[in-house]
């Protein structure tokens, strides 16, 4: 996997995707980020609040198919699994038990997906939810390495993603507030996670002033009293994970 590539790049990746202004980029995107982690696959999908579906991703469309016409989103333990959740899921700490999610996992591999997966459900306005996935085939001990050295870019790469496609949404009510920018989803989760504004400024490569701007914004749009509240806000709202 290409877990060492750089910073930059990144960067420009996710600017790219900040400006997309259509399925078929955030199509693009998603083969973008494959490409740069070196992953087998990566997938956004999204159920509004009128139950209607759309996503991208890079799964073969053999699979996608096939995953529709047997009905796997009835015995999916990765739907079912994430549906409750708010944090990041490893596809291991899932209930793998029964004999029809074990048929259902040797089919994905099969097919390509991989036995090894990462999930981090999001949760939008008007009862919007997302499931942004990324998964590989190799060992346990690749995968914990790899997870524990992106889980942080990946939640913010989740967010964006997420934030594109409520821009996109047919129809779409304005907002009862105002979305927090990817850069403000980043800066409040090392918050969240108990960094001190210098560690998070450190974490994050960026100026404690310039951390300033962003949790100062975010507070504002989540009007909350304080940084501590603004935390306390975005958690219970699903706009961050830790």
């Amino acid at each position: 996997m290409g877990y060492l590539a750089n910073a930059p790049r990144l960067d420009a990746l996710i600017e790219g995707l900040e400006s997309a202004d259509s399925i078929e980029r955030l199509q693009s995107a998603s083969v973008a980020f494959r490409d740069f982690y070196g992953v087998n696959h990566v997938v956004y999908h999204w159920v509004n609040s009128a139950g209607e579906q759309y996503g991208c991703g890079t799964y073969d469309d053999v699979w996608v198919d096939r995953y529709l016409e047997k009905g796997y989103l009835r015995v999916d333990p990765v739907i079912q699994g994430c549906y409750q959740k708010f944090h990041p899921i490893d596809w291991k700490r899932l209930d793998w038990s029964s004999k029809a999610a074990r048929a259902f996992l040797q089919d994905a591999i099969a097919h390509g997906v991989g036995n090894q997966g990462f999930s981090i459900p999001i949760r939008g306005p008007n009862g919007q939810y997302a499931l942004f996935t990324v998964s590989h085939i190799c060992s346990d001990e690749e995968w914990e390495e790899f997870t524990t050295g992106h889980r942080r870019d990946l939640i913010l790469i989740a967010h964006c993603f997420n934030q594109v496609a409520l821009q996109l949404e047919p129809g779409r009510a304005p907002d009862q507030g105002q979305p927090l920018s990817p850069r403000e989803v980043e800066a409040m989760t090392m918050l969240a996670i108990g960094l001190s504004r210098a560690q998070a400024a450190d974490k994050l490569s960026i100026s404690e002033h310039t951390l300033r701007v962003y949790v100062e914004s975010a507070r504002f749009k989540l009007g909350a009293l304080n940084t501590t509240h603004a935390v306390a806000r975005a958690l219970s709202r699903g706009l961050i994970v830790v």
